[in-house]
């Protein structure tokens, strides 16, 4: 049987969505760069972790993690699959997410419709 390891997010500028996303949801992070994967995007030319193309962001409890990478097009229509995300108060973390980077998309009496940085839907429910 399997199991989810990882939701993959195609984007444009990896490094920023990651951080998004970490800084979005509780017990995430941006996974350190260690020495070898610096010497590894070295080797690629890469001197910078802002143009990192691969970005992980690890979940402290054992969840999903979430991976971004660089993807050449552009967001061309509706997310396929979204993130849910569960809040004690939808108004006021939609908020904090707009000061994030997020915007409001919709609104429902039940949940909000938002956009990540690049554009990418996501729902916010009370709990």
């Amino acid at each position: 049987m399997a199991r989810l390891g990882d939701v993959v997010f195609d984007c444009a500028r990896p490094a920023m969505v990651a951080r998004f996303w970490a800084a979005a949801l509780d017990g995430y992070a941006v996974a350190p760069y260690d020495d070898e994967e610096l010497a590894c995007l070295g080797a690629l030319g890469i001197t910078d972790v802002e143009d990192d193309p691969t970005v992980l962001v690890e979940p402290s409890d054992g969840g999903p993690r979430l991976f971004f990478q660089r993807v050449p097009e552009g967001k061309s229509s509706k997310n396929r699959v979204h993130l849910d995300l569960l809040a004690a108060d939808m108004e006021a973390e939609a908020e904090r997410l707009v000061g994030l980077g997020a915007t409001v998309r919709e609104r429902y009496a039940d949940r909000l419709v938002l956009c990540d940085p690049e554009g990418n839907e996501f729902c916010v429910t009370s709990t």
